[in-house]
């Protein structure tokens, strides 16, 4: 009976050396760095370093896109006030579009336009409001 449990003993410690073999090999293969858990390991940190570096750029350019749209914003609003200053200011101007005073019409020359020049001239108003009255005088005519 001794005998027989040293036979077993024997065929366990040989069955355990195997098995130690055996997982030896897989821990070899899954810790490689060309093939196993250590090449997946790697390509991982790579990637999370890659994506960090991402990461940061796509921060530094959403700041950048932020600040000038802060500025555009502002730009906006000062032209938007701009323009309502204009509108309102568009309600004091006349109806009626003023005359073009640089350039008389030939009907207002001649004969027809003395006694405009001559009731400017007695009344001493300026030479734009001689053009006004000879436009009157003209249209009146």
């Amino acid at each position: 009976m001794d005998f027989l449990s040293n036979i077993i003993l024997a065929a366990a410690a040989c069955g355990a050396a195997v098995y130690c073999f055996v997982l030896s090999r897989r821990l070899t293969a899954l810790s490689s760095l060309e093939g196993g858990m250590g090449s997946a390991i790697a390509v991982l940190s790579a990637q999370v370093d890659d994506l960090t570096r991402t990461l940061s750029t796509a921060k530094a350019g959403a700041g950048q896109a932020s600040t000038d749209l802060a500025k555009q914003a502002a730009r906006a609003e000062a032209v938007a006030k701009r323009l309502e200053l204009l509108v309102a200011s568009m309600h004091d101007l006349p109806t009626t579009p003023e005359p073009d005073l640089r350039a008389p019409p030939s009907r207002w020359t001649g004969e027809a336009a003395a006694p405009a020049r001559e009731r400017a001239a007695e009344t001493g108003q300026p030479r734009a409001r001689i053009l006004r009255r000879r436009r009157d005088v003209g249209d009146a005519g």
